[in-house]
């Protein structure tokens, strides 16, 4: 086995700051073609609480700025709103043509509730910018679309659904952006089948409504108050949030079943599921377009008014996020200038400082600061950053045993990987652990003088031989204190173990402190799903007998076959202080613990795979992860 300790990442992997002089990177803008503008009035619209009056339109002279203003570097634009569509067919015609004609132009991309779209419209499109991509914004199936309404009050599904038949007819494929909310809630299974069923629809992104810091209507300017607006003021009515409102748990949840529903239903072969996608591929160690999971994150991100207001993300805070006029932006110099000067651009960044030191920081990316702040953290404390844990660890268990979905409303099971954590050829070892008449090489077996079993007897992390139970070293090649969980989980429970380590303490070296633990290669899926529930029950029997300050660790990783570059899904198990303990005491009672953690493992097996987290409340659960 092969590992070496993970350096945190400096904040510039989790916020890239923007460098005027990188004509590689891209930037997003989002061109609010009529403002707030729009010919629906939903009660949960972020842009409408920002309560500037609209009515102009983005002009094509404004496109030709923004283009002059980011000469050289990539350009994506995304035409917004409100909704886009109520800018009318000359002006559009007139900013598609100098999108067009702009050579830095990499992406345009539309979002639109889908009311107004016609053929007309998507003969434009075909004639003017063929490869423009349309995003429809839609929340599921009609009972889900209860929040997005007209002025008077009605749902549009009815027109929504139309629009998106329409689109199939005409061979277009789009995304559809659909909003979390009580109305779907406890639903994902049938939302999703619902959004999957649309012939056009290749890509869902569910979207959580963090609006629980709302406490006011949005203000109505005009005599008479619609009907959509009656609807808000009556989800705010009792000051505790809008009715329209979840909350992070309750998101993890729904993308967890969403998740679990889109890989046993096939809909994977066809359709881009949102967030799980991008926290699949943050999970392989791949990186995301999408900025929740990015490092580009608001200072790559702009947005443009109608008015020459231009300033970060459309999603952060207005006025807040406004940089400056258009006009008055010379340059990505002055532009970055501007960003640095920027109280909530670096409050911002100040927030995502905090995720340098976090475990997951790899895989969730930080989030989205928007999202962070509309969640109320006075009021919930870390519930944003719990429920991205919580997706990354019900992910992870659903990429590892799909057959099993169960696996993913574990709450005992987390996601650790160790980086790089690799051994010389997988396929090899396991064979060989399986057939005790295979071959064994000699074993190169040197002790340091802190206990470390490795090839050259030296403490910290280095190469060790990899071998099973029938080489005659084995137990030599185990370290005394981790050896009773091994011979539990090798003997009892006929399980294959990568590697171990009894915990070290390196008093008076320049190496960090390492707790016991071992590392457990299953064998199959199905292998993989009995032993992550035996872990979770065994952990949880074992707690009540453990030392103070001391917690069993089970953690969900990947490891890395050297020979062919492939990860497969790996278990460890070990023991670790908690937040109240330092190392010193941790070692005191180290051996302690190993006993109460052995006996646990020997009293279970791993048969079954129902561990040892309570069922989630049937009044909120999914019923795609509980299985």
């Amino acid at each position: 086995m092969h590992r070496t300790a993970e350096q945190h990442h400096p904040i510039d992997r989790l916020y890239r700051s923007l460098q005027p002089e990188d004509t590689r990177t891209a930037v997003s803008v989002i061109v609010k073609l009529r403002g707030e503008t729009c010919d629906i009035d939903c009660p949960h619209c972020y842009e409408k609480r920002k309560e500037v009056p609209g009515g102009a339109r983005i002009s094509a002279d404004q496109i030709g700025q923004l283009a002059r203003l980011f000469r050289g570097r990539p350009l994506a634009v995304e035409l917004h709103g409100g909704e886009p569509l109520t800018a009318g067919r000359e002006a559009i015609t007139e900013v598609l043509r100098e999108l067009a004609a702009q050579p830095h132009v990499v992406r345009v991309s539309m979002q639109t509730n889908g009311v107004q779209l016609d053929a007309a419209w998507l003969d434009l499109f075909d004639k003017l910018y063929p490869q423009l991509q349309i995003g429809v914004s839609l929340d599921g199936d009609a009972q889900g679309n209860a929040w997005r309404v007209g002025y008077d009050g009605r749902p549009v599904y009815p027109q929504v659904a139309a629009a998106l038949q329409l689109l199939a007819e005409r061979n277009r494929k789009v995304g559809v952006i659909a909003t979390v909310t009580p109305a779907v809630l406890g639903r994902a299974e049938q939302v999703l089948d619902h959004l999957a069923a649309f012939e056009a629809v290749n890509a869902v992104s569910f979207v959580p409504a963090f609006d629980s810091a709302i406490r006011r209507s949005t203000t109505v300017r005009a005599r008479r108050i619609p009907a959509s607006r009656l609807l808000q003021q009556a989800a705010l009515a009792e000051g505790s949030g809008p009715a329209w409102a979840i909350h992070p748990d309750e998101y993890a949840e729904f993308v967890l079943a969403a998740t679990a529903h889109w890989i046993d239903a096939g809909h994977f072969t066809r359709l881009k599921l949102e967030p799980a996608v991008s926290t699949i591929r943050r999970l392989r160690g791949l990186g995301s377009g999408f900025c929740h999971f990015s490092d580009l994150k608001c200072d790559h991100v702009f947005t443009l008014y109608p008015d020459n207001r231009f300033g970060s993300c459309d999603e952060l805070p207005w006025p807040q996020a406004r940089l400056a006029q258009l006009d008055d932006v010379t340059g990505q110099d002055g532009l970055a200038s501007l960003q640095q000067g920027n109280l909530l651009l670096n409050q911002g960044k100040s927030l995502m400082a905090e995720c340098a030191g976090c475990d997951y920081r790899s895989t969730c990316g930080g989030g989205c600061i928007a999202t962070r702040w509309r969640q109320d953290p006075a009021a919930d404390g870390d519930a944003y950053c719990d429920y991205r844990m919580r997706m990354v660890d019900g992910i992870a268990a659903l990429l590892a045993q799909p057959a099993h979905p169960e696996g993913a409303r574990c709450q005992t099971l987390r996601w650790h990987p160790r980086t790089p954590n690799s051994i010389r050829d997988v396929n090899t070892f396991t064979a060989r652990w399986d057939d005790p008449a295979a071959t064994r090489a000699e074993a190169r077996l040197h002790a340091s003088e802190h206990g470390n079993i490795n090839t050259v007897g030296l403490p910290g992390v280095h190469e060790a031989d990899d071998l099973d139970p029938a080489h005659p070293k084995w137990r030599e090649a185990i370290e005394t204190g981790v050896w009773p969980l091994v011979d539990a989980l090798t003997t009892d429970w006929g399980l294959i173990t990568y590697d171990s380590c009894q915990g070290h303490q390196y008093g008076g070296l320049d190496l960090d402190p390492a707790g016991l633990r071992v590392g457990l290669l299953p064998r199959d899926r199905a292998e993989y799903a009995r032993t992550a529930a035996a872990l979770c029950r065994a952990a949880t029997a074992a707690a009540p007998a453990l030392p103070g300050g001391i917690d069993v660790r089970v953690a969900r990783s990947e490891l890395t076959c050297e020979t062919t570059g492939a990860t497969v899904p790996v278990l460890d198990i070990g023991l670790h202080p908690d937040h109240r303990q330092d190392w010193d005491a941790y070692f005191a009672d180290l051996d302690t613990a190993a006993r109460a953690l052995a006996a646990a493992l020997t009293a279970e097996n791993p048969t079954g795979t129902a561990c040892a987290c309570p069922l989630p409340d049937p009044a909120t659960a999914e019923g795609a992860v509980a299985g």
